[in-house]
């Protein structure tokens, strides 16, 4: 049980990768409808006979590009080739919704991670074959998402609840139907559309977290609604904060009781942390008039969540390890998450069109009190820090879909508008020290006694279009050509301005003032005691607030991309079974960020030609080689062009952007090796390899001796990136195990391992300084910044996982272990040493293994059905570790907690 400060008193991810047997897709570069088995793919074998008759589970997908092939007219040697590998020559990985399902996971960051060579790193932000997001992108239903994170341009996977997606795709190597940016791979997110049926379907679950649920955690009131994540007007921010903000003056005593607001000051101990509970409602109905099918789905759900880490947190800037600081943290994190979609499509023929809507509306509500008694400039006496804050953040995104076929001709347009924002008012912290038999001092002498309020938000708009057209020649042999545009333009602002709280013309409170608790040295009433009266500062001495914005870089930002880009493809099949995709596209873009720092901005405008080719060979039985060569890039995101302060509420670091970066080119080779030995069972095995010319990379500095680690942003001249994947995905019939219970169940076992390597190149070639900004470009050594030979940040050598399960073939009854496991991984750079020569050790992360348990049971009921969930997550109880290992043997931790096992119940009614 946690105790207060003395002061407060191998998985599922194959899991489909092998089970997306159906591609019914509706975009195109995932395929045409699902065809019929050619004529030769014939049962070989007594397990393919008795799989001949399994209907493959149809999954919808809708991605960029016009059917540019067609599956109905390739000759596939083997009838256990699934129609989505088919009908698509790149390598992919489907998640259907039935998948998704399986994994049990709340959010979709979490059901990929079941998927070979993918990991989640940080708050839902997905790596592919150890790239981070910045190489990565995610697409809803084949157009972008800007990103309410103000330190990513791609959105966080875990603010999408499974309740609303469809199937996920994720391709990893490069088709020119899809954006230019891309490394790892892309990410395609399908909402549910046209049902095949009407349902109703209401559900609900309860979690409890051993290391949070009725356990010690801190928390403060707030407003009536935050349960639900919403303000109440508890926040309002007061029009002169943005006035004072920009202009750099200093907040006047009368002003500075007008943000007093206890409900956001005052941090509580809580004993008994509440449970976690989550609830949906989702329907659908489809209507018929005359030849056309109508189709509606609509879907709400609200989830409110717990988390409570008890860290240890410690840094230093010494060569052997010494500890500079150590403090005890606890962080409490509430997590209300709102959501809903409305999908309306119709259906004439092969023509479809799909208006989809999507909200989804993520707030965290963060206490964390951290105590210490080593910290730089320590005064002997106990540290205490208290922060409160509220994160925020807004998703909403309209997009129209047309996807027709006129004979031999598809035509494919879809636009979209979509808009986040995210808003972090009152960003409170307090520094004081803790006297034996005294208690909290606070003199706010801006040294190791201080208290500062921080307002920061930003809000970002996108607009998409794209339309795609394919054409099937009639000639000798099965051949499309298809051609496309894009356009893009997405819209950055960003503000965050800071102050600090001063007692004027200098020195210390008076003594009684400081011993005031956060809250009520703030209120009026001591503010006016303190200034005499409100308004005035008789003999000078006035509680008011500076503005350190200007300290902390640009308090504002806007930035902006505007991308145009053209493609041309052809689809060719010269040989009975033998394919080739060849395609390039051209793509042109403006990015700019602008400040209110002269000299801080950065405008890149760069256009590229990135060829991509694939070639499939279907040699034997149920068997295909494919090999891949393209060439992608990756441009800088905004967050890492702008020079402005930024606190990462998840990771705890502080974050200063670098307008000097520029565009990584990256070179990409794959070959795949795929055998499909019984109806959604295989074998397959992969090898990549990747180049990046200045690929972006983190670099960790102290800005002074005394002060904390900040990350900015450099690139280094090259890194390189090599592996090789394994997936095994195999379903044993039970029936001979008798009738009864196993006559209509079966064993699953899937299992993929993923190896990955890379190394950056940090040569004596000069590359921008992180202290580049308002005075201009300062260039330095590549190797003065970084250890040459180091791994890419967030990569992990291996990656494994591993599902065993039983699941019922005629109903829903599944029970599912689930084990994943991620090898140690970079998450931040070490600093340069002090003395100038080399490098303190880097930052790691030890994921280690996650062992989870799944069951679903469905129960008739009235003419539908009960659906009962279990989950237990973390059942190894496996540490959050974040560390440096240093030659003297000393291990620093930079964060440490234990993770709890969680617990769910859930009930879900169907009708």
């Amino acid at each position: 049980m946690k105790k207060p400060f003395a002061f407060g008193a191998m998985l599922l991810l194959t899991t489909n990768l092998v089970a997306p047997t159906a591609f019914a897709q509706s975009g195109a570069s995932a395929g045409a409808p699902t065809p019929t088995a050619p004529p030769s793919t014939t049962p070989t074998s007594q397990s393919d006979a008795g799989q001949a008759d399994q209907q493959e589970e149809e999954v919808e997908i809708s991605t960029p590009g016009a059917d540019s092939t067609d599956s109905g007219e390739i000759v596939v040697i083997g009838r256990n080739i699934p129609n989505v590998i088919r009908a698509t020559p790149q390598v992919v990985s489907v998640l259907s919704a039935e998948d998704i399902a399986r994994t049990g996971e709340g959010d979709i960051a979490g059901a990929l991670t079941r998927v070979t060579g993918l990991s989640v790193v940080g708050n839902g932000f997905v790596f592919v074959r150890g790239l981070g997001d910045r190489y990565s992108s995610a697409l809803l239903n084949g157009s972008p998402l800007p990103s309410p994170e103000p330190l990513r341009r791609t959105v966080p996977l875990d603010i999408f609840p499974t309740s609303v997606v469809g199937s996920a795709l994720v391709q990893k190597t490069y088709s020119v139907n899809y954006p230019a940016e891309f490394g790892g791979g892309v990410i395609n997110l399908t909402t549910k559309a046209i049902p095949k049926e009407g349902f109703v379907s209401i559900g609900g679950s309860v979690t409890l977290d051993t290391e949070t649920t009725s356990e010690y955690g801190y928390t403060y009131e707030g407003g009536s609604r935050d349960w639900r994540g919403y303000d109440d007007g508890t926040r309002k921010v007061p029009a002169f904060i943005k006035e004072v903000g920009l202009n750099g003056a200093q907040i006047p005593a009368d002003q500075v009781a007008q943000l007093a607001n206890s409900p956001t000051t005052i941090m509580q101990g809580n004993y008994h942390i509440p449970a976690n509970f989550s609830g949906e409602l989702s329907l659908g109905q489809r209507f018929n008039a005359g030849d056309v099918q109508f189709g509606i789905v609509a879907s709400a759900g609200i989830s409110n969540s717990w988390k409570t880490r008890d860290a240890i947190q410690q840094d230093t800037n010494a060569e052997d390890g010494t500890l500079r600081s150590d403090y005890r943290t606890i962080i409490t994190d509430n997590r209300a998450v709102v959501n809903g979609l409305l999908g309306l499509g119709a259906e004439f023929g092969d023509q479809t069109i799909r208006w989809t809507n999507v909200y989804i509306h993520d707030t965290v509500k963060q206490a964390r009190g951290a105590s210490a008694t080593l910290y730089p400039n320590t005064s002997g006496f106990e540290r205490f820090n208290q922060t409160t804050a509220w994160f925020e953040r807004e998703l909403f995104e309209s997009q129209l879909v047309g996807e027709f076929k006129f004979d031999d001709l598809s035509l494919d347009v879809r636009g979209a508008y979509a808009k986040t924002s995210r808003n972090s008012p009152y960003e409170r912290s307090f520094v004081s020290r803790i006297e034996p038999g005294v208690g909290w001092v606070n003199a706010l002498n801006a040294s190791n006694e201080q208290a500062q309020i921080a307002f920061s938000e930003l809000d970002e708009t996108l607009w998409s279009g794209q339309a795609d057209l394919s054409y099937k020649l009639n000639t000798a042999f099965p051949l499309r050509l298809s051609a496309g545009y894009y356009y893009q333009d997405q819209q950055r602002s960003s503000s965050r301005f800071s102050f600090a709280y001063r007692y004027e013309p200098g020195g210390a409170l008076p003594l009684g003032y400081r011993y005031l608790r956060p809250d009520l040295l703030l209120t009026p009433a001591v503010l006016q005691a303190i200034n005499g009266q409100l308004g005035g500062c008789p003999n000078g001495l006035c509680l008011v607030l500076d503005n350190i914005s200007g300290g902390q870089g640009a308090a504002v930002y806007d930035a902006g991309l505007t991308i145009h880009a053209g493609y041309l493809q052809a689809d060719i099949e010269p040989l009975e079974g033998a394919k080739a995709t060849i395609g390039v596209r051209y793509e042109t873009a403006k990015e700019f960020v602008g400040t209110n720092v002269a000299g801080a901005g950065t405008d890149l405008d760069n256009g590229y030609w990135l060829p991509a080719a694939t070639v499939t060979w279907n040699f034997a039985q149920n068997q295909q080689l494919r090999l891949h060569a393209s060439k992608t890039i990756a441009r800088p995101q905004f967050r890492e062009l702008a020079p402005q302060f930024y606190q990462d509420f998840d990771s705890d670091r502080l974050f200063f952007g670098n307008p000097a970066l520029v565009d990584s080119q990256l070179y990409n080779a794959e070959a795949r090796y795929e055998w499909f030995f019984g109806r959604n069972e295989r074998l397959t095995v992969a090898g990549f390899f990747k180049k990046i010319d200045n690929p972006i990379e983190q670099v960790s500095a102290f800005p002074t001796l005394d002060s904390r680690i900040t990350t900015g942003f450099s690139y280094v001249p090259e890194a390189k990136l090599y592996g090789g994947e394994i997936e095994l995905q195999k379903y044993v019939p039970l029936d001979f195990l008798g009738g009864g219970f196993f006559s209509t169940r079966r064993l699953l076992v899937v299992a993929n391992y993923t190896y990955t390597k890379s190394s950056i190149t940090a040569d004596s070639t000069p590359v921008p300084d992180i202290n580049a900004g308002p005075n201009g470009i300062v260039l330095r050594l590549a190797n003065l910044l970084y250890r040459d030979g180091a791994p890419l940040t967030g990569q992990s050598d291996h990656l494994v996982n591993f599902q065993l399960g039983i699941e019922d073939t005629q109903s829903t009854s599944q029970v599912t272990l689930l084990v994943n496991y991620a090898s140690d991984r970079v998450t931040a750079r070490g600093a340069s040493n002090a003395s100038g020569v080399g490098f303190l050790p880097d930052v790691y992360e030890k994921p280690g293994v996650r062992l989870d348990l799944v069951a679903r049971q469905g129960i008739p009921l009235f003419g539908g059905e009960i659906e009962l969930k279990f989950e237990a997550r973390n059942l190894t109880k496996t540490k959050f570790q974040e560390f440096q290992d240093f030659a003297s043997g000393r291990r620093v931790y930079v964060n440490r907690w234990d993770q709890g096992r969680t617990f769910s119940l859930g009930a879900t009614i169907k009708l």
